[in-house]
């Protein structure tokens, strides 16, 4: 049992005994061998159906985006279980979805390659036995959490470049916040274990005095051989300095004796000899007394380090086990990425603890992963690719381009698979090799992938229910049991699916009722499918060339009829499926077209029967329709795309001629706005001028009587201040009794009326001697000459 913390609660995934446990000690779980010796406790039927769909070729092609040994096993292990619940088929799909954003955001890289998993699991079984780590285990470690801390250093950033990325990346982001990484730990190995695993010399210093004190001895030991190899007077050719077992010795390529003393060495290749010369000896016997303790000191260092790892070994253990379900949730979204899969909108069928109409796409918390649920749909399946041959064919065209080869190449055909609510068993009709096999196969692993939580591919997108399982029936594939191989051994497997499919199962039956006899077969098949209809899986998909068969749905509802479209003209198939139309028998006519002789052709068409025949004509009427049909399907749809256009261009026009005509009524306002403004400063200068020329002409007259009241003044103050009343008095009786106007001088505080703005004003000051007047119309004040009002 694997735990992992992927919902914040520990998380476990069953699998068999020999499968994954929290150690990881049986690390070759899932070669192709180790998963049939697995199944013992599965249903054979379980296994053939997932052999004859190839499902364990799909699980190695997933696995391979893992990037670690263990993240590969694991994804295998996961995608060949199958036992999800539906709840844990939508967790799996959010793991998948969340993986694709971080891809998409770039920030976080799951890629880890570079972490040693293999290494960290052996460092803590060492940790557990309390034995001495390994140096590499230790850098392993090392490079296990430093990873952990960047990916979480990684993450926050994200999150406070933006606060939604933690909800678009949930639930792989509380793993990741959650990662517990000791950085003492990290700091001590660092200081302790270089890059290549070997403890440093400043470890500890015993253990670099006994280094220098190994180093010191080696120099002493080589300086006494080449000296040795130097004084040697024989005719001995090619003496050099060698090792064995760590023992300094010196090796002759001849049998020939040296002029010095020592021991003879046994020599492995029968040729020469090796000698430890005598002198030698006590030296080389130091000399592995201090490596003895060299060794022992390193072993006190890893010791230590061991210490130390084992008081947070269960958060490393912890780290390695998110660490490797991180990398199986990678496998599966990079998986998805690299042949363009779609989200599946996966839901329970009405009736098995949800509706149709409550349920939902897996990654709601993604708008753009979301696409309406079509409830008349219990299949939607558009352009949908068969994931193996889709690889098959890209391998093909790479390994063209490398070896320089201008290949045309035919890119798989995608099917199409839409399947109504009410539909129980749809019927495929179609010649050989016509796409029928293929189809079956794209449908059912379209089925475990959105089970397993991988992205189907397919251009648009997916509507799939939930199936609890899936059984199939493809008895021409090599991989199936001997016992399949037969029809017997058909009717058994079919039996077998039949007793334990359930109302939540897909059966997938190729060729039902071939292998005996054809009205046998035909009968027989008729009632399996009658039988899975009433009673049996939630939708039953069988490919038959029965004609009886294609009958079924004109005499219940729950059938629906489907054939593999057939090029008559190139004889050849198109691998497309056209719906609700049986196929129709091509043998006579493409044996007619391949050039058969006339009399053998009219013989068999006679043979098969004119009633035959005669379906045969109405199936080829119901195709020519269904073909007018799509033809007219396809032009309303150009006409409609056509019509919105144009609708958009009207739109357009319109808008811009409103725009065009309020511009005009601004621009027409402004200039009558202008014209009128230019009028009236037109009319207030000729009216200025006309009461300039009436104040003229009273100007004489006002003047005589100044000149006759001035003459009339006396020295005296006195008299003079009286004169100047009687002055005051008689200008104004002048004023008053002037003949010309009869105007009367207005006195402060009076309303009277102003001309020029066609209302009246009050009187705040009169100046009689400079004929001008102070007055306020509202808030304006405004001085006047005496002749621009009215009393």
């Amino acid at each position: 049992m694997l735990s992992c913390a992927l919902f914040g609660n520990p998380i476990f995934l069953t699998l068999s005994p020999v499968i994954l446990t929290l150690q990881f000690k049986n690390r070759a779980f899932l070669n192709r061998y180790s998963i049939s010796a697995n199944l013992s406790t599965k249903s054979q039927v379980h296994h053939d159906s997932l052999r004859v769909l190839e499902w364990d070729k799909l699980c190695d092609s997933v696995a391979s985006f893992a990037r670690t040994s263990l993240g590969r096993e694991a994804t295998k292990a996961q995608l060949w279980s199958l036992n999800q619940t539906y709840k844990e088929s939508l967790r799996l799909l959010d793991e998948t979805n969340a993986a694709v954003e971080m891809h998409k955001h770039g920030a976080c890289n799951l890629d880890f390659g570079g972490v040693k998993v293999v290494l960290v699991q052996s460092a803590i079984q060492h940790a557990r036995r309390s034995s001495p780590l390994e140096g590499i285990e230790a850098v392993a470690v090392m490079e296990l959490l430093q990873y952990a801390e960047n990916l979480q250093s990684n993450l926050k950033a994200a999150i406070k470049e933006d606060a939604d990325w933690y909800t678009r990346f949930m639930p792989l982001s509380q793993v990741m916040m959650g990662f517990v990484v000791n950085r003492s730990l990290v700091k001590l190995i660092h200081q302790v274990i270089d890059e290549d695993g070997s403890v440093k010399d400043s470890a500890s210093p015993t253990l670099k005095r006994l280094r220098n004190q190994v180093r010191t001895l080696e120099k002493k030991i080589y300086q006494l051989m080449d000296s040795l190899v130097r004084s040697d007077k024989s005719e001995t050719p090619l003496l050099e300095v060698s090792t064995v077992d760590g023992r300094w010795c010196i090796k002759s390529n001849a049998n020939e004796m040296t002029n010095f003393k020592g021991l003879l060495l046994p020599s492995g290749s029968g040729k020469g000899s090796i000698v430890e010369p005598l002198s030698a000896v006590p030296l080389n016997d130091e000399l592995q007394q201090t490596r003895a303790l060299v060794s022992e000191a390193e072993a006190e260092v890893l010791s230590m380090l061991t210490e130390k790892m084992q008081m947070d070994l269960e958060n490393i253990e912890q780290l390695l086990h998110s660490i490797i379900q991180l990398d199986v949730v990678n496998a599966r979204a990079t998986y998805g990425l690299a042949f363009g899969g779609t989200c599946p909108n996966i839901f329970l069928p009405a009736g098995h603890g949800s509706s149709a109409t409550d349920a939902y796409l897996s990654g709601n918390k993604h708008p753009q992963a979301s696409y309406p649920l079509k409830s008349e749909w219990v299949l939607y399946l558009p352009k949908a690719h068969h994931p193996l041959l889709l690889q098959q064919h890209r391998q093909n065209l790479k390994k063209a381009r490398k070896d320089s080869k201008n290949v045309t190449m035919v890119h798989p055909v995608p099917v199409d698979f839409f399947i109504s609510q009410k539909t129980r068993v749809l019927v495929i009709t179609g010649p050989n090799t016509g796409g029928k096999t293929i189809g079956l196969k794209t449908v059912g692993l379209a089925a475990m992938m959105a089970k397993s939580g991988l992205h189907v591919l397919c251009a648009e997108s997916v509507q799939i229910p939930w199936f609890d399982s899936v059984f199939a029936d493809i008895g021409d594939e090599q991989s199936l049991s001997q016992s399949l191989s037969t029809f017997s051994g058909h009717l058994k497997h079919i039996s077998d699916i039949q007793s334990q499919s359930t109302s939540c199962s897909l059966v997938l039956l190729d060729e039902v009722g071939a292998g005996t006899n054809p009205l046998e077969g035909a009968a027989l098949g008729m009632s399996l499918l009658e039988s899975f209809a009433e009673t049996g899986a939630l939708l039953t998909i069988a490919t038959t060339h029965h004609g009886e068969l294609k009958t079924l749905k004109y005499s219940n509802d729950a059938f629906e009829n489907a054939c593999m479209e057939f090029d008559e003209v190139n004889l050849k198939p198109t691998y497309r499926i056209l719906w609700g139309v049986p196929g129709r028998s091509n043998a006579i006519n493409i044996a007619e077209r391949l050039g058969l002789p006339g009399n053998v052709v009219d013989n068999a068409r006679e043979l098969y029967g004119a009633a035959s025949a005669g379906i045969d004509e109405v199936i080829l009427d119901m195709e020519r329709l269904k073909q007018e049909y799509q033809e007219l399907l396809y032009e309303a749809q150009n006409h409609l795309m056509i019509s919105r256009e144009l609708h958009e261009k009207l739109l357009v026009a319109k808008r811009k001629i409103m725009e065009h005509g309020s511009n005009q009524r601004f621009r027409q306002m402004r200039e009558i706005s202008e014209a009128t403004a230019m009028t009236r400063s037109i009319l207030h200068k000729k009216a200025r001028k006309q009461r300039e020329s009436a104040i003229r002409s009273l100007q004489p007259t006002f003047e005589r009587k100044r000149q006759h009241i001035l003459a009339t003044k006396t020295t005296d103050d006195g008299e003079g201040s009286i004169t100047t009343r009687r002055e005051r008095r008689a200008s104004s009786s002048v004023v008053k009794k002037s003949p010309s106007d009869k105007f009367e001088l207005p006195k402060v505080g009076n309303m009277v009326f102003v001309s020029s703005l066609g209302k009246k004003a009050t009187v705040l000051r009169v100046e009689p001697s400079k004929e001008e007047i102070l007055v306020q119309a509202g808030n304006m004040k405004l001085k006047l000459k005496l002749g621009d009002i009215k009393t």
